[in-house]
């Protein structure tokens, strides 16, 4: 059976995060994605310069559309836009409590566009955490969240991060591609204790919409029916193939994206 996982976020023109990443993601890793589009933004891989907000009862109607018709094995949330979006994403997936949900906390963009006002924040915090399974900050998110200085060493990171499974998600995964150093180490925190994912930080400008696509890889191992240890490690290496590749890919002359189909379409270079 193909897991179906749905994905609710905002839209990239540029392809490289957002739906686009998310969608991408779901069907390199073999799965059936779909979208619930919260905002539309004019973006590239050199930032962010509008967004257009989708309004909150069609983000639920698009939500119950999908739910009235289809099986949904996994969702992720992205970019949630404004206050009135979270709670109607909260609304909707309350009567799908068993759905398990991936809350990729999207609030500054790379460029440093911020994407997320403060009482969407609170909102998020209020609604939305506690329907999670899983959340997935970078450093810089997991502090606003929990109003606190960004994490420097790993020892911040542990704290941090069981400072926010306190607040209601299930389990949080810290990324720490932030940190200074050689290792890009990620920190799984769950009821059972923390346990830390290793890997090499990659040299690249490549990593416009990283985020995105391992919230959406872990969403699509966790609707295969992966444990979400597992699903976080393969969603890892999944990522750092892709970024490893993205060198193949020519987009842009800012922040360029993965290669989320570096494991389909093998070595390809321009002739």
């Amino acid at each position: 059976m193909i897991a179906n996982i749905l994905t609710i976020a905002g839209s990239d023109p540029s392809g490289g995060a957002g739906i686009q990443a998310d969608l991408k993601a779901f069907s390199a890793r073999g799965t059936y994605g779909m979208a619930a589009l919260t905002a539309l933004t004019a973006q590239n891989t050199r930032g962010v310069t509008s967004v257009h907000q989708v309004p909150a009862t069609f983000v639920a109607e698009q939500i119950a559309a999908i739910f009235e018709d289809v099986r949904v094995d996994a969702i992720k949330i992205g970019m949630i836009a404004n206050a009135g979006i979270a709670m109607a994403i909260a609304d909707s997936l309350r009567p799908h409590v068993s759905v398990p949900v991936v809350l990729d906390p999207v609030m500054v963009a790379k460029g440093g566009h911020r994407l997320l006002p403060e009482d969407a924040v609170s909102a998020l915090k209020e609604h939305l955490l506690t329907l999670s399974a899983l959340l997935t900050p970078n450093l810089p998110e997991a502090a606003a969240l929990l109003d606190e200085d960004v994490a420097t060493d790993r020892e911040q990171m542990i704290a941090q991060g069981k400072a926010l499974r306190l607040l209601g998600p299930q389990a949080v995964l810290m990324k720490g591609g932030h940190l200074e150093g050689a290792e890009s180490p990620d920190l799984l925190v769950t009821a059972a204790g923390h346990q830390w994912i290793e890997g090499a930080r990659i040299e690249t400008a490549n990593t416009h919409g990283t985020g995105c696509t391992l919230s959406s890889a872990i969403a699509a191992e966790i609707g295969k029916g992966a444990t979400l240890p597992d699903a976080v490690m393969t969603a890892k290496a999944y990522v750092a193939d892709a970024i490893a590749a993205s060198g193949h890919l020519e987009v842009g002359s800012g922040h360029g994206p993965t290669h989320h189909f570096h494991a389909l379409w093998g070595d390809v270079t321009k002739t």
